[in-house]
């Protein structure tokens, strides 16, 4: 009995070492990922009232761990029976990425009502500014699903040759990482400021070592919350044309005749096809306004 019991201990021991050796595997496949992830995700729960931040990450933080309990299973299933289908999600994924990258340019050159109307916020009713949140938290549970899908099919590729009792644990450790470390760090950024305060407010000495530690962190979150919304952009194209040059052919073959750095292509490959996108998705809705008239 006692045998028995060391043996399965033994077991679970060996098991465990195998996991730790694959999640560091799988973690530094996903690292790069991960980044852009942060730097979406980080853009999409800032711009909110102070009193609001935290409630609407968490809220966002929920819809992302909702997202890893709906794709963990299905993605351990495709990967099983129907490996294809999870490349045709990819690039679904990377034509939204690309398409809302896409958009966010377009509006920063061309504003229109919609934009004009998030600038107003001061001047919208309380019921209006809850309704802009949601939309806001809607969509950024939308692109976390997404960035979210390419993780974990990342993260199970890196252990394709493994039993399903080691790849279960790994990329499902990898998806819990994507989501507590990102948006723990997330909520560190948006509340920079309340630690400013605090800091400043810890002593009561004149030009103290808290009070200039302080004032660089107040003073420094209007600046990285404007770089967050650049480098978020920037994560999209990236994330969307990486998307694009590993699952499909004929763009891999093109960045080949290209004469340009990988990272490049992919930017240039997911904002050209991000553009391309976005004139279809407009046309469409001004032939189908035409028709509804």
């Amino acid at each position: 009995m006692a045998s028995g019991l060391f043996a399965l201990l033994d077991d679970i021991g060996s098991l465990m070492d195998d996991v730790a050796t694959m999640s560091k595997v799988a973690g530094k496949k996903t690292a790069g990922i991960l980044g852009d992830d942060l730097a979406v995700n980080a853009e999409k729960a800032s711009g909110f009232v102070s009193s609001r931040e935290l409630p609407v990450l968490w809220a966002i933080t929920k819809g992302s761990l909702l997202n890893k309990a709906i794709i963990l299973p299905i993605a351990f299933l495709l990967s099983a029976f129907l490996p294809q289908a999870i490349t045709v999600i990819l690039i679904i994924g990377g034509l939204y990425l690309a398409y809302e990258g896409a958009e966010k340019v377009y509006e920063f050159f061309v504003p229109h009502e919609h934009t004009s109307k998030l600038d107003e916020k001061k001047n919208l009713t309380k019921s209006e500014i809850l309704e802009l949140e949601k939309q806001k938290v809607k969509s950024a549970i939308i692109t976390d699903f997404i960035l979210s899908v390419e993780i974990i099919i990342i993260a199970l590729g890196s252990v394709p040759e493994e039993s399903i009792s080691i790849q279960i644990p790994v990329v499902t450790l990898i998806a819990l990482i994507a989501t507590v470390g990102v948006y723990g760090i997330v909520a560190l950024i948006v509340r920079m400021d309340d630690l400013g305060l605090k800091l400043i407010n810890l002593n009561e000495e004149d030009d103290s070592f808290s009070d200039k530690v302080g004032k660089l962190l107040v003073s420094a979150l209007p600046k990285v919350v404007k770089s967050l919304s650049i480098i978020g952009t920037i994560a999209l194209f990236l994330v969307s044309g990486g998307l694009f040059v590993h699952n499909l052919h004929f763009v891999h073959h093109f960045e080949e005749l290209v004469p340009m750095p990988a990272i490049a292509f992919e930017f240039l490959a997911g904002l050209v096809i991000g553009f391309i996108v976005l004139l279809v998705i407009s046309g469409a809705s001004k032939v189908w306004k035409l028709i509804k008239k």
